[in-house]
């Protein structure tokens, strides 16, 4: 099998199945590999509660009641649940410490990030800073910061943030979601033709990227 196969992964930096979803992809991939599967992997945005302020006040729960409209018991349990989730990923979610935000600006890092190749690297910084080391994504300053934690260049990174200069790219994937008709994240197009929603087991990526492998 030496068919590379392209994936397009619609995800958001403030979702945290999106960051679980990330984990059980790689697993996949890395068993793909094993085959001699070739991957080419591309993130698109999408932006959940895009009407989410820079610098919301309040917790991760107080979002959440206000957002879902639960109970903040039964959003804590919640929480709690995800963090165990997480935790067999290898992922240490720490939602005390979260810092709830408007995600466009770092979709637009990302698509930066793209231009320099740098895409898969940049979406692992941005989810561990927000879900595991509480740190600020909706600042263009902070995003500059973690930009420059990954080796590309600070200013360079802040310009493009400052001027928009990625918006239209952002802009343009939520577009093409709705032409797919997603509707929540992660959510998996493999090969343009087909799609796996949510973060599911490895096993169940791993044999839809051999059945486009084999149909290619």
């Amino acid at each position: 099998m030496s068919n590379s196969v392209k994936v397009d992964i619609w995800s958001d930096i403030a979702c945290p199945w999106c960051f679980v979803g990330k984990r059980r992809f790689e697993t996949a991939a890395a068993e793909f590999a094993t085959t001699g599967g070739e991957l080419e992997v591309e993130y698109h945005s999408f932006e959940l509660s895009p009407d989410t302020p820079v610098d919301f006040d309040g917790t991760e729960v107080d979002f959440l009641v206000s957002h879902k409209g639960m109970p903040a018991a039964q959003v804590e349990q919640m929480l709690g649940q995800m963090t165990e989730l997480a935790a067999t990923e290898g992922l240490a979610y720490d939602f005390d410490a979260l810092q709830h935000t408007n995600t466009v600006k770092a979709h637009e890092l990302l698509h930066f990030a793209k231009s320099k190749d740098r895409q898969l690297d940049m979406s692992e910084r941005l989810f561990a800073a927000y879900f595991e080391e509480g740190r600020h994504v909706g600042r263009v300053e902070d995003l500059a910061d973690l930009a420059a934690e990954i080796g590309l260049d600070r200013d360079e990174a802040l310009a493009a943030l400052t001027s928009e200069q990625f918006l239209p790219a952002v802009a343009a994937d939520k577009q093409q979601a709705i032409a797919y008709g997603i509707s929540g994240v992660p959510f998996f197009v493999i090969d343009g033709r087909f799609g796996v929603s949510g973060a599911q087991d490895p096993s169940a990526i791993v044999e839809v990227l051999r059945k486009a492998a084999d149909e290619a």
